[in-house]
């Protein structure tokens, strides 16, 4: 079930489904200038659990933007059959593709996650939408992020496990995101 601002997941078809709902208090442009800058980006990866990462934008948040992220992640956290497949460590490729805004600042995008060398992926459809909570025209603006996509991991037999194993992560670190960027915002 959706929970608040939480996720909703369910194993079907080979894939585990992630719903997730951020929130942020600031307007979409706002977040989505903190999205495109790669400052922004290297201290959110800092603070996560990477080994290791790189960063690359293309283009800016006043139109379309494409962030590209690689980062080496450590495997601890996965089950003893995945780390058989990755190692001690792996190599996480996220692209994400943001269009350019809408009239009243809301814009779509979307996300592909990758791990180079096994056969994981996740893809999702993401969105800031602009959320009155004041009065006042034009103050008392927050932002909703809304991230929906699925997990997928075609082991046969150890799929089921390696993407339920991988999902709270992904979560976590979406989660991670929400709370450095209110941050910033505040």
């Amino acid at each position: 079930m959706l929970r608040a601002g939480g996720p909703r997941h369910r194993a079907y078809g080979g894939a585990v489904r992630l719903d997730v709902l951020l929130r942020y208090p600031g307007d979409p442009q706002r977040v989505a200038q903190l999205l495109a800058d790669p400052a922004v980006l290297d201290r959110l990866l800092t603070a996560s659990d990477a080994l290791s990462h790189e960063v690359d934008v293309q283009g800016g948040p006043e139109g379309r933007f494409v962030v590209t992220i690689e980062r080496v992640l450590p495997t601890d956290e996965l089950p003893e059959m995945a780390r058989r497949f990755v190692g001690a460590s792996m190599r996480l490729r996220q692209v994400d593709t943001w269009e350019a805004p809408a009239a009243d600042g809301s814009r779509t995008g979307t996300t592909e996650l990758q791990v180079p060398g096994a056969p994981v992926t996740a893809t999702a459809t993401t969105g800031l939408r602009p959320v009155r909570t004041g009065v006042v025209p034009g103050r008392g603006v927050h932002t909703e992020h809304s991230v929906s996509g699925t997990l997928t991991a075609a082991v046969p037999l150890l799929g089921g496990k390696i993407e339920r194993a991988a999902e709270e992560p992904v979560v976590r670190a979406l989660r991670d995101q929400e709370r450095e960027i209110g941050q910033l915002l505040a």
